[in-house]
């Protein structure tokens, strides 16, 4: 008796087992997926996809439409490829598409998804998008340190002067003026001042910088066929570990020297940068999450990292282009010498009355974003998307790449040509979605306007104050315009170029 009960029971749950796989398969088999090539058993597509991943996806795109499906591993990968879908991933279903999936470099490198970038979507990343908005990138804070930015331009201006008519390595002044800045803002020091008691020299700090979009943009096996992640196929992981911990040590540091000095100060203390302000909201009891210590490192990393890349690796393609395409040059500096004169550097305020500089920053984040595919985003539940399905889960990329290279948006997409920008009313904040090199909606770049402001300051005072070639030995055609592709998107070699100035000498007197 007891026997055929059990069989009973037996049958019963194998029979509903057998209906849930039934159904569920029908429920698939019933979906209308984007069009997409055939994925391979457990690889999916990923056998398509090279070390260029952006230029891969690009010419599948071509084949399939500005709407494809792929496979990387397990997982469903959905691509946009064009104003439209761009339009309606980040703002008609923004909610929708504003997860984040759990990759490994978000896990090992930013405190197991504590940052900006990584944290997934609920109360703890609309608290950090909060603050980001009122606090740390509020018009009023980044003008009260418009200051340090200016100092820091000056320090790059007279560091170039004094290497002029020699060989130098472009990106290396360039990021260090971004270092500084973004460390006296963020961390209230250069904490990366050759000095006895630096905790970090500059070049291993910008190595560490490096190693982190590296990483974080990489397509690590793992993150695609999760049981070989424990096999660290291609090493990333222990190379994230050991990153981390690198990072770790250096943002403790940071912050006892902050803690300890909010203590001496006690009641007259005030916050003078990024790290103090985060300090002080770690310690509001009317949050709704509470900012634990590792957050105020996560977020600390982010502002550092996010703030010293984009404009560095920007300004450094858009002089690569203009020295390929020197009639651009000129056009710049007969607009630079009619508004700004000869006598002074340019300032902020006066990049509104330089269209043409304008131009060129937008035209060469058009072709060389920083993030050619934006940062991965991941459906928060079933939802349709220009009549195709998009279950819950699917990872979400938007190519700013393809769409900066659409024909029928741009006249010869693949030319370098600033022009195309006059008189038209495209602006890089998130709106005009046939260039987004920060995004868009919800998870749209949150320092996008100092990333702004200091690419273009920068871009206009190297074209003002001095006339740029390439070395001796080398030609136009010869400027190798290749790029490595990561988190952001830098020359695979960087520019090696030779400034001679161009203002009278007293000007660089700083």
């Amino acid at each position: 008796m007891e026997s055929t009960s059990w069989v009973a029971y037996a049958a019963a749950w194998l029979g509903a087992l057998a209906l849930i796989l039934l159904s569920r398969h029908l429920r698939h088999r019933k979906l209308n997926l984007p069009p997409g090539p055939k994925p391979w058993p457990i690889i999916g597509n990923l056998n398509l996809i090279s070390q260029l991943p952006h230029r891969s996806i690009h010419a599948l795109a071509q084949k399939y439409g500005p709407i494809m499906y792929l496979k990387f591993g397990s997982h469903p990968v959905v691509v946009g490829s064009s104003v439209e879908m761009a339009k309606a991933f980040l703002k008609t279903h923004d909610v929708t598409f504003a997860g984040r999936p759990k990759f490994a470099a978000g896990k090992h490198t930013t405190y197991n998804y504590s940052d900006i970038t990584w944290s997934p979507y609920g109360p703890y990343w609309r608290q950090a998008r909060k603050m980001c908005i009122m606090e740390l990138f509020s018009a009023k804070r980044l003008e009260s340190y418009e200051y340090i930015r200016k100092e820091e331009m000056n320090a790059l201006l007279r560091g170039l002067f004094e290497s002029s008519n020699t060989n130098i390595l472009l990106k290396d002044h360039l990021s260090t003026v971004s270092l500084n800045v973004i460390s006296r803002m963020v961390l209230g020091k250069k904490y990366t001042d050759e000095s006895e008691d630096s905790i970090v020299s500059p070049d291993e700090f910008k190595k560490m910088l490096d190693e982190l979009f590296l990483l974080s943009g990489v397509l690590n096996i793992g993150d695609s066929i999760p049981w070989l992640d424990f096999l660290d196929l291609q090493g990333y992981i222990k190379r994230m570990k050991a990153l981390s911990k690198k990072l770790d040590r250096f943002l403790e540091h940071v912050l006892d020297e902050h803690i300890a000095k909010r203590k001496a100060d006690g009641e007259d203390f005030v916050a003078k940068d990024m790290v103090d302000v985060l300090l002080q909201l770690a310690d509001d009891p009317d949050l709704e999450v509470k900012l634990e210590r590792h957050g105020v490192k996560a977020f600390t990393q982010d502002l550092i990292a996010g703030g010293t890349e984009s404009s560095a690796v920007t300004v450094e393609w858009a002089i690569s282009e203009l020295l390929k395409k020197p009639e651009f040059f000129k056009k710049a500096t007969e607009e630079l010498d009619r508004v700004i004169g000869r006598e002074r550097w340019v300032e902020e305020k006066d990049i509104v009355n330089l269209p043409y500089v304008d131009a060129i920053a937008k035209e060469t984040m058009r072709l060389h974003p920083v993030a050619p595919m934006l940062v991965p985003r991941l459906s928060r539940e079933d939802c349709q998307v220009a009549g195709y399905d998009i279950p819950k889960d699917t990872r979400i990329l938007v190519s700013v790449w393809a769409i900066g290279r659409d024909p029928q948006l741009w006249d010869n997409p693949e030319e370098f040509c600033p022009d195309r920008f006059l008189g038209k009313d495209i602006d890089v904040k998130g709106q005009d979605f046939e260039l987004l090199p920060f995004g868009s909606g919800r998870r749209m770049c949150p320092g996008y306007s100092l990333g702004i402001k200091v690419i273009q300051a920068s871009l206009a005072n190297l074209l003002h104050g001095f006339t740029w070639r390439l070395p001796d030995n080398l030609k136009e055609e010869d400027l190798n315009m290749e790029e490595i592709f990561g988190l952001s998107t830098p020359k695979k070699f960087p520019l090696v170029a030779v400034c001679e100035p161009r203002l009278p000498p007293h000007v660089y007197s700083l």
